[in-house]
Formats: C-alpha cells, sequence, structure tokens
C-alpha cells in the first residue's frame, strides 16, 4: 500500500506540474495562481500547495524540468539520435509541451532563461564541433559566435511563435503549424541564399567597421 500512494503521489507531482507549464506560460507567473493550476490539473488547492508549497516553488520545479528534458533530448541527438526518423518524432512531440513554457520563460526574466541559453549554446557548439550525422562542418573562424548566433535564431522562433502563427494561420508551437514552420527552417538552413562574392564583401566591410570612437576595429576588438 505504502509503495502505491508513493506512486500516485509522483503522479499527483508531475500532473499539478504539466499544467502549472500550461498556466504559467498562459498567464505568466504573475497572472497565474495556484487554485488555476489546481482546476487545470484536476486536484484542490491543498493538494498544490502539499507537493510545491508556494507558487514560487511550482515555477522553480518547473524551470528545472524543462532544463532537464532539453538537455535530455539534446544529449540523444548528440549520441546519433538524430539521424533515427523515430526519435525526431519522439522528440517532436516531447519539446512540443514546454516550448509555450519556454516562450514565456524567455521574455518573462524566469532564473531558467540565462541557464537554458547558455546551455543552448554550449550544445551548439559541441554538436558543431563533434559533429553530427547529417550535419556538415560549418565554415567559421568563430565557432562560439556561430553557436551562439545559431542559438538566438532558434529562440527567437519561439519567443515570436504569436506572430509567426498568426502570418501562417496555425498555431506554430502546438498545432498544424509547427510541420510547415520547421520545414520552412529545413529550407533555410539547407540553401545559400549569398553568393560567395557577396559573402567576401561583405566580411571585407564587416571586418573594417569602425569600433565606438570612430577607430578602425583591432583584432583585440573582433
Amino acid at each position: 500500500m505504502a509503495t502505491r500512494e508513493r506512486a500516485d503521489d509522483l503522479t499527483g507531482r508531475a500532473r499539478i506540474r504539466d499544467a502549472a507549464l500550461l498556466e504559467f506560460a498562459e498567464h505568466g507567473v504573475k497572472g497565474a495562481t495556484i487554485r488555476g493550476i489546481a482546476k487545470a490539473a484536476g486536484v484542490s488547492p491543498a493538494l498544490v500547495q502539499h507537493h510545491y508549497g508556494t507558487k514560487e516553488a511550482l515555477r522553480a520545479a518547473c524551470d528545472e524540468h524543462v532544463i532537464e528534458v532539453i538537455r535530455e533530448t539534446k544529449q540523444e541527438a548528440l549520441r546519433g539520435g538524430m539521424a533515427n526518423p523515430s526519435f525526431l518524432g519522439i522528440a517532436m512531440r516531447t519539446a512540443l509541451p514546454v516550448q509555450r513554457y519556454l516562450a514565456r520563460a524567455l521574455t518573462d526574466r524566469s532564473a531558467a532563461a540565462a541557464v537554458l541559453f547558455d546551455d543552448a549554446v554550449a550544445f551548439s557548439e559541441e554538436m558543431l564541433e563533434r559533429g553530427a550525422p547529417g550535419m556538415a562542418a560549418p565554415s567559421t573562424d568563430d565557432l562560439h559566435g556561430y553557436a551562439t548566433v545559431l542559438t538566438g535564431m532558434s529562440f527567437g522562433v519561439i519567443v515570436l511563435h504569436e506572430h509567426m502563427s498568426r502570418a501562417l494561420g496555425a498555431d506554430v508551437l502546438l498545432g498544424d503549424g509547427y510541420p510547415r514552420m520547421a520545414l520552412a527552417m529545413l529550407d533555410v538552413l539547407d540553401d545559400r541564399l549569398l553568393s560567395p562574392e557577396l559573402v567576401a564583401q561583405a566580411r571585407a566591410a564587416l571586418k573594417n567597421l569602425p569600433a565606438p570612437g570612430g577607430r578602425p576595429l583591432d583584432e583585440e576588438d573582433r
């Protein structure tokens, strides 16, 4: 009986956390309430407080859960799972429920936002350096900058999901708009839009941009 009670306790705790993910994503930390989270989870407010104590503690638990899910998914991808179609499907289904929460966390001053972003940059840099099935090595002399910008572009799509959804006419995080958005992202990554000549001209111009104060950039600035 005690074992079953512990299992039920863990299940209830997870159900509350999953409901909180959606409530925080929808209403933000200030707008979400213990009562609203309890209603969404189908439990009493007292049970929410029993498991988590305060709304702030519940939010911290959500942050930790999202970080863990993303880290586990990325580690599996690094181990070669990205080339497995079944892994890709599972990863998408796992990631979609947390993306709306992540979109809010990135703009809502969540303590997890900085950790998530830094983790994502580190993962991208490691993957680009080590290589992964189906991926070519990047042609850059600034791998960290490359990984940081790549992460910013990926997170930017999540932060701007409401505008993306409106433009595409469907929810790009949890609805029919996601495959269309993801396919468009693949097209962008697969295409080379700029000619080598234009890239060379842009590089030369950027490297000769004046630093603050009007002097040309030196190697230390670049």
